[in-house]
């Protein structure tokens, strides 16, 4: 089944808007895959995308949601040899200060800074392992339409929040006073980060005053809106994923090639 749409029937963007209108907020995510047709194939029966190309080349996809671009989907995981996984990415003023203050902390940088015009981007993972992103300059999309159109929030799940909660701080900005920046709170026994008075990620580590747990394998889970938990749960199955968790406001699930995603209930937070 050929997803495809041309770039054409796309409605343009109203308002171009930078990472320094949003600075340290999650501002896209991506899918790293091996099989690019069984990928769109798959997600176009879940969440009900469509697709476009993009001049990165044939390996690369855009995910559409009611016309809005929400994510980006490469089939380079066996080429590249790199992991499936979908990765977030934040918004940062300057890509080098960032992949600088990663490294200074103890993190790591795998790719980047390249420039991807309209901006530039890096793959880096934090000092426990999870892997994340950065994006300077224009956003894909607007920001706001994008966070309407799909995904609700991404969660950390980690060993010990509030470490992680300075490392990240510190790196994308959080916090600091500054126009557009992400404000910071505990709540509920977790850190909560609000952009724009939305909540746009957390970060979690168990059991308030808990010892870290070693046996958690430190990841950041993106979860989409949907208005159908187990709609989505069934279309999953039907289409050679896998159900790993699933309650009437979310279901954590596995799409084909292993990558982990969670489907949340519209207003669930």
């Amino acid at each position: 089944m050929n997803q495809d749409i041309p770039a054409g029937a796309v409605p343009r963007r109203k308002e171009v808007v930078s990472t320094h209108s949003v600075v340290g907020a999650p501002c896209w995510v991506s899918l790293t895959s091996r099989d690019l047709q069984a990928t769109q194939d798959f997600y176009a029966a879940v969440l009900g995308w469509r697709w476009r190309g993009v001049k990165l080349g044939e390996h690369f996809r855009i995910a559409l949601a009611n016309g809005v671009p929400v994510a980006g989907i490469a089939a380079v995981a066996s080429m590249w040899q790199m992991a499936v996984a979908w990765t977030p990415y934040f918004a940062v003023a300057d890509a080098d200060v960032a992949v600088s203050r990663v490294r200074e902390r103890g993190g790591t940088s795998a790719v980047g800074p390249l420039s991807f015009p309209p901006g530039r981007a890096a793959l880096l993972a934090d000092r426990d392992g999870a892997t994340f992103g950065i994006w300077q300059g224009e956003l894909v999309t607007n920001w706001e339409a994008w966070r309407q159109a799909a995904p609700t929030f991404v969660r950390l799940h980690t060993r010990d929040a509030f470490d992680a909660a300075i490392f990240y701080g510190e790196v994308l900005d959080w916090a600091t006073g500054q126009p557009g920046c992400c404000e910071v709170q505990y709540e509920g026994g977790e850190v909560v980060l609000r952009s724009r008075g939305d909540i746009v990620a957390r970060i979690d580590s168990g059991a308030v005053e808990a010892a870290p747990d070693p046996g958690v394998r430190p990841h950041w889970q993106i979860h989409f809106s949907v208005a159908d938990v187990a709609g989505c749960a069934r279309a999953a199955e039907k289409h050679g994923g896998s159900v790993l968790r699933e309650d009437e406001t979310e279901a954590i699930l596995r799409d084909p090639d292993g990558a982990q995603f969670t489907v949340t209930s519209r207003g669930a937070r």
